[in-house]
């Protein structure tokens, strides 16, 4: 085996490891709702979103192409330069990508991805190394430029959208709309994964393709190969499926109180934007399109919006370029100056020892399906339970995630149950959290 087939070998198996992050960063850009609601259980959700983001995976190439030649000057740097730029970009992501899910934000994987490759192509070429505008592409028509429009117009439909839900079913039975409107969330929550699987994994298709340009395996007009396909589609699957809770409970709980018609107004508005994106090559801010969607419906319902966590999404938001592209440029600076393939085992060797720090400290504060719908300082879960056998909430019932409790357990009466929930917001809000049963965890930070 060569040294650049090693080092190929190396830049794909970390944009693999990229995806998986990306999958389980993104989770809640799909299913934050439908858990909060009760619409799905927590385990059920996450399973049906990374089997679509599976499929959504295969439906599409063209974000995959914007990724991959719509960045790097690629006739400014080829070979093994090339592959430490793409390196040292991925590390930037993945670290980024990592840090805001440990503090809970849903900040955007694509971004940091794009911030980690612009940082090091700086670091390597200069400015010039970057395609900034040609025409209809490069990084401000793309990226900057969508970044800043997707979560306003996102916020825009959804509202218009909430607010008409509510106006239509203003005199309908309140039990039977909230059943309904959790049934119509499994099909618009299924959406968003689908159309996330279109535009995200795809992300990682470019950046191998990239890496197989640079080593000459492929040229920039070839098609992209199956296998690459195939390996992104199934690292982003097994990411959404990990679950990303952290994130899941910032979304569905930290940002407003989320109720189905609401629910489904958001995923409905994400959906469309992001597919509509993913036809025209736009490698859009899943995770920005689907926040916009959510302070939208909340906007749109008059409910009370948490506008500190707001702030503290937007300062993420704002960082994500510039920070993961610094990442990228210190990366690609170690790999530069160590030089060869020890230059890139010693950068490989950093994300190892970053990632595996930022997983422990994690773990001493963990966030999973049986606190996932507490938000620390408030409320508890205000969400229904779901059935056991198809998933779907039931509107009398309590959700707990999936630490429910057994029939023959006593329970705590001083506990909010599903229909005793007070629907006015500032009630729903006010006074001290409801004590929570003993066999469920306390919330954590």
């Amino acid at each position: 085996m060569t040294v650049e087939l090693l080092v190929l070998l190396i830049v794909i198996v970390t944009a693999l490891a990229f995806d998986f992050t990306n999958g389980f960063h993104d989770t809640a850009n799909a299913m934050a709702t439908s858990i909060a609601t009760g619409a799905l259980r927590p385990r059920i959700a996450v399973a049906v979103s990374a089997v679509l983001n599976l499929i959504g995976a295969f439906l599409s190439v063209e974000v995959a192409a914007t990724v991959a030649k719509g960045i790097v000057q690629l006739g400014a740097v080829d070979g093994h330069d090339l592959l430490i730029i793409v390196l040292a970009g991925l590390v930037g992501g993945i670290l980024w990508n990592l840090l805001t899910w440990l503090f809970g934000l849903p900040s955007s994987s694509s971004h940091a991805l794009f911030g980690g490759l612009i940082g090091a192509t700086i670091a390597s070429l200069g400015w010039g190394g970057v395609i900034w505008s040609s025409g209809s592409d490069g990084v401000l028509t793309k990226i900057v430029l969508p970044a800043v429009l997707a979560p306003v117009v996102a916020a825009l439909v959804s509202a218009v959208g909430t607010r008409a839900v509510y106006r239509i079913t203003a005199k309908s039975d309140g039990d039977k709309v909230e059943q309904g409107f959790r049934w119509g969330q499994i099909g618009s929550a299924s959406l968003v994964s689908l159309a996330h699987g279109t535009n995200d994994a795809q992300k990682t298709m470019g950046v191998i393709f990239l890496a197989l340009v640079a080593h000459g395996t492929l040229t920039k007009d070839d098609e992209m190969p199956l296998w690459v396909m195939a390996a992104c589609a199934v690292a982003i699957a097994a990411g959404t499926y990990l679950g990303g809770w952290r994130i899941i409970r910032t979304l569905g709980k930290g940002l407003v109180e989320i109720d189905s018609p609401q629910g489904l107004a958001a995923e409905s508005s994400s959906a469309a934007i992001i597919l509509t994106s993913a036809h025209f090559g736009l490698p859009l801010s899943t995770t920005q399109t689907a926040t916009g969607s959510i302070l939208g419906s909340g906007l749109g319902k008059g409910a009370e919006v948490r506008w500190s966590v707001m702030g503290r999404m937007v300062v993420a938001w704002l960082l994500t370029l510039p920070l993961a592209g610094l990442a990228g440029a210190i990366c690609w600076a170690i790999a530069h100056f160590v030089g060869g393939l020890p230059g890139v085992l010693v950068v490989f060797g950093i994300l190892v020892v970053l990632a595996t720090a930022m997983w422990l400290r994690s773990r001493r504060n963990p966030v999973d399906t049986t606190n996932v719908n507490e938000w620390p300082g408030g409320d508890a879960a205000g969400s229904s339970e779901t059935s056991a056998d198809s998933g779907v909430a039931k509107p009398d019932d309590r959700s707990r995630g999936d630490d429910r409790q057994p029939d023959d357990q006593p329970r705590n009466d001083d506990q909010p149950r599903g229909n005793d929930r007070p629907r006015d917001d500032q009630a729903r809000n006010a006074g001290p959290p409801a004590p929570a049963h003993p066999s469920t965890r306390s919330a954590q930070l």
